[in-house]
């Protein structure tokens, strides 16, 4: 009974709070409206059941970890119009549904990684009106559902155009950098943006310097209709020789860039490439780059200007269809620098790649081969030979005859073969063996002169009695005076 009144109390205590609504806020339904109630700190409690909260037109200055705890349900936050200057690091933790996201008119300057990486499913942000400088190249990675960004009205003067693409925006239809600061534009990145990206860029009101290539990019977007260029052209305005005092009209002075080449196709250079392939292999060359789209077209130059259409004709060559060539079997000849270009003809652009294949023959792989092998070889029989020397020693004990005994060398019975029989000290067994047997050592002292001139050789002989005591020696001292 205590387990299941415990069970109810919790239910009712739950069904409260989400039933409570924060003083001075307005509760409909699952809506929490907290707005222009000059709020400087959260509102407490807030309903579990909370899927759109407006705390808008306050005076909250930032959001610390955690401030969303417990509203697992939010899919729109609506906090424009605030003071907030810091987003902490897991300030959206807990609230992974969010799809709307509105921080436009507040403090922000900089954005960084960590501050929306808990928002996968976030669709629209707003942080338009803010004191933005910099947007960090992975602010928006992780926000794949992304479909509508805008930092208008902030103080940007540069931005990670590279970080979009369309595998990883896939749904981004529009990207607002329009009265900012920049100055240059990143052609070489902003031309490979997918095609619904380019048609919601803004960049109308910005300083940018007047340069034949952002024309050309203008140029072709307004003669393709592009609603970002089209409804704001008069807004798209350029510094003449970098003087603010002379702004022209990009696609309303069009005499400023007669010197332009507005019909010709924006080039880009991808990395080259290296391929090792042996000689009878099939390999394949990619033309993969910067480029994606269904209006592309390739063409291949070999190394040695041969016509492409005649070598695939012959079935040596094959043209796939995203532009990767095939050489069935490659050959010694083949060897040398390939060109690629992809062109795409709906935004005016054209990549070029190279690839360079080098063709090693058969008899050049065999003598490598040979060559390791006898190297490895020799390292075995070297190992083996090293093995042998420390381990299969030429003597063993009991299986090889010992020595002739010499008086010029110590000599200690059966115990021939290891030093641990002189120093080690004896077992009672052994002892009593050795009781049995009178044990003679002789050691050599320094040759003495007698006194005719002659040396003189001193032994010193230890006599082991029936019973060890080493502490009685009988030392026996033996002169030759003959020697």
């Amino acid at each position: 009974m205590t387990s299941i009144s415990c069970v109810v109390l919790i239910s009712l205590l739950v069904q409260l709070s989400g039933a409570i609504c924060p003083q001075g806020c307005l509760c409909i339904s699952d809506i929490l409206n907290c707005g222009s109630l000059g709020l400087d700190r959260f509102p407490n409690p807030l309903p579990f059941t909370t899927s759109v909260l407006d705390l808008s037109h306050n005076r909250l200055t930032w959001l610390a970890a955690g401030s969303f705890y417990g509203l697992p349900r939010l899919h729109i936050l609506q906090m424009s119009h605030n003071r907030i200057s810091l987003l902490s690091p897991g300030a959206f933790h807990n609230i992974s549904s969010l799809r709307y996201l509105d921080l436009s008119s507040n403090k922000l300057q900089v954005l960084g990684k960590y501050h929306f990486q808990d928002l996968p499913a976030l669709e629209v942000l707003l942080l338009y009106n803010n004191r933005l400088t910099r947007v960090e190249s992975n602010t928006l990675m992780g926000l794949g559902n992304l479909r509508m960004v805008y930092f208008s009205f902030n103080q940007i003067t540069d931005f990670p155009f590279f970080s979009i693409r369309k595998h990883s925006h896939p749904n981004l239809v529009t990207l607002d950098l329009s009265s900012n600061r920049l100055f240059r534009l990143p052609i070489d990145d902003i031309v490979v943006l997918p095609v619904a990206v380019q048609k919601g860029l803004f960049l109308h009101n910005n300083s940018l310097e007047c340069d034949c290539s952002m024309y050309r990019i203008f140029w072709h977007w307004e003669q393709k209709g592009y609603p970002s260029v089209k409804d704001y052209k008069d807004d798209y305005k350029c510094l003449m020789y970098g003087e603010p005092q002379i702004s022209i009209n990009f696609l309303r002075s069009s005499h400023f860039f007669e010197n332009c080449t507005i019909g010709k196709m924006i080039s880009l250079i991808s990395p080259k490439a290296d391929k090792i392939v042996y000689e009878g292999e099939q390999v394949r060359l990619d033309c993969t780059g910067t480029l994606n789209g269904e209006d592309l077209s390739y063409s291949w130059i070999t190394p040695h200007q041969e016509n492409i259409s005649q070598l695939i004709q012959n079935g040596s060559l094959r043209l796939n269809q995203d532009g990767s060539l095939d050489i069935l079997a490659a050959q010694s000849i083949d060897s040398g620098v390939y060109q690629c270009t992809a062109v795409d003809n709906t935004r005016m652009i054209n990549e070029s790649r190279e690839v360079n294949l080098t063709v090693v023959a058969q008899h050049s792989m065999e003598g490598s081969f040979n060559t390791g092998y006898t190297t490895l070889l020799g390292c075995v029989v070297t190992l083996v030979l090293i093995l042998m020397y420390l381990y299969l020693t030429p003597c063993r004990c009991g299986c090889c005859k010992p020595p002739p005994p010499s008086p010029a060398i110590s000599t200690f019975g059966e115990d021939r073969c290891t030093l641990t029989s002189i120093f080690a000290a004896p077992s009672t067994d052994r002892l009593k063996s050795k009781s049995q047997t009178d044990r003679h050592v002789v050691f050599l002292e320094p040759l003495m002169t007698g006194k005719n001139g002659h040396p003189k050789a001193a032994f010193v002989v230890q006599q082991s009695t029936t019973e060890w005591d080493t502490e009685n020696f009988t030392i026996i001292r033996e002169r030759n005076d003959s020697e």
